[in-house]
């Protein structure tokens, strides 16, 4: 019974979401209330919640304290030779976009994680895809897939968890993973290059010189965007075989985006992240720029090497931050209320879903959910556990926490594997193809802050993206068979 109600919780709460009939944070509440309600134990409801609470309470706040950090690193202009770097890659073609968004988050994963991946990466690339008009879920999905396959580096969390779990070294299930895991990296390189296709189709190659000449200009006066066609697309064109058509929007303040698919209605003049680019906006600090670029980095290695827990790094990088580059209190109080929007939005989606896993776990739905599972694979799969694991990655990593996944769900499948003669490092290694999937799920904190900073409704997402990351946990599951790692 607890497995059923389980499975129609989460399918419950997917559905209204993707249908938009609720939002995520109401969804997050309410439909875990009222099913442990139905499994007969609202009385302990607020238990469950506190407890659940309690365990996201450290995430919440790292989330906090780290958007007010990068905001401020934002602000102060740290990241202005990024942005100016892919905007000259990417020359405004929207294939290039896409795949450039797919190598930033890849290579910002390198810190070992996501949020930080998402906020660094949506920072970069927002104003772009805003400026063309582009689908800002293929920027959220693009990047989540990314940082899925990244995310098993050894000091991300899932491989770490897998070798606790098992008793293993990080480094022996890690290592021979990395041809299968490349094959991952390059699965997500040929999807954004397939989407940035379908993204210059629908809207041509555009040209923005002007922000690569004149970023003010892009600000304070009427863009003008000039768009590539075929040669085939008109008779007695130019010279080079394409006809340019020169068409003039109007400035913040009168642009909509009607051929956005994404459900963004947010007008631009709304959106100060446009003003990104401004290499005039006050809350600049050159004088300063190695300064923030050495405290970030020494951020990064702390985080890395676990020198403090990275809720208190992040706590005392911010206050750092925020004295040294604005030290008058005024100035201090207006850069924590540009970015209190996104601090509100975030750590309100992390503590619903406290509330969701926190009854998913408290009344034990998971641990059925879970042992429904395992148990239903047949005796003549035991050989084949490996497989077996990866295969159940997907789904289990997708509806369950890391933790529930890798340290209650993992040792019984190893030991299944045991008894049929399969290394306990081939069960450890096919449990980490699932992670592409894992980072769009609802019970990823990580993911609020993407979808939250690009405007991104959840259910949008979640619509867009999970297809991808199967197919791309899949190539990487394939991959680890051909090489003889899996």
């Amino acid at each position: 019974m607890l497995t059923i109600l389980g499975f129609t919780m989460i399918a419950t709460f997917l559905v209204l979401i993707m249908m938009k009939k609720m939002s995520p944070i109401a969804a997050l509440v309410l439909i875990p209330a009222l099913f442990c309600v139905f499994v007969g134990k609202g009385a302990h409801l607020g238990d469950y919640v506190i407890e659940g609470v309690g365990t996201l309470a450290p995430t919440a706040a790292m989330l906090m304290f780290a958007i007010v950090y990068f905001g401020v690193m934002i602000d102060v202009g740290l990241f202005d030779p990024i942005v100016r770097g892919i905007l000259k890659f990417c020359k405004a073609d929207p294939l290039r976009i896409v795949v450039g968004t797919a190598l930033l988050a890849a290579i910002v994963s390198l810190d070992g994680d996501g949020s930080t991946t998402f906020m660094i990466t949506v920072s970069a690339m927002y104003p772009l895809y805003k400026r063309l008009k582009m689908s800002l879920v293929v920027m959220t999905g693009v990047a989540a897939t990314a940082n899925g396959v990244m995310n098993t580096l050894p000091w991300g969390g899932p491989t770490a968890r897998a070798a606790t779990a098992l008793k293993l070294d990080a480094g022996d299930i890690f290592v021979p993973m990395i041809p299968a895991l490349a094959v991952g990296l390059v699965a997500v390189i040929a999807l954004s290059y397939v989407l940035g296709l379908r993204e210059r189709k629908r809207l041509g190659v555009l040209s923005l010189t002007d922000v690569l000449t004149d970023e003010k200009q892009l600000v304070e006066e009427p863009e003008t965007e000039t768009m590539l066609v075929g040669a085939g697309a008109a008779a007695g064109g130019p010279g080079d075989g394409k006809v340019r058509m020169t068409k003039t929007t109007g400035g913040a303040g009168s642009g909509t985006d009607a051929s956005d698919d994404d459900g963004d209605d947010d007008g631009e003049e709304d959106d100060i992240r446009l003003q990104g680019l401004d290499p005039n906006r006050p809350t600049l600090r050159p004088k300063l720029y190695w300064f923030n670029a050495l405290l970030t980095a020494t951020l990064l290695a702390a985080m890395i090497m676990e020198l403090l827990p990275i809720p208190v790094l992040f706590v005392l990088a911010a206050a750092l931050a925020l004295t040294v580059n604005f030290p008058h209190i005024p100035d201090q109080k207006a850069r924590l209320a540009a970015h209190a929007d996104n601090v509100l939005n975030v750590s309100g989606m992390v503590f619903a879903a406290a509330v969701f896993t926190g009854v998913l776990q408290g009344t034990g739905m998971v641990d059925s959910m879970a042992k429904w599972l395992v148990d239903g694979i047949p005796d003549g799969m035991g050989p084949h556990m490996a497989l077996v694991t990866g295969v159940l990655s997907l789904p289990l990593t997708y509806f369950m926490s890391n933790d529930g996944f890798y340290f209650g769900v993992l040792p019984v499948l190893a030991e299944a594997g045991a008894a049929h003669g399969v290394s306990p490092l081939e069960i450890a290694r096919a449990s980490l193809v699932g992670q592409p999937l894992h980072m769009s799920s609802p019970l990823v904190p990580a993911v609020y802050v993407l979808v939250g900073m690009a405007k991104v409704e959840f259910g949008d997402h979640t619509k867009f993206v999970v297809k991808w990351a199967a197919l791309t946990s899949l190539v990487v599951l394939g991959a680890g068979i051909l090489f003889g790692i899996i």
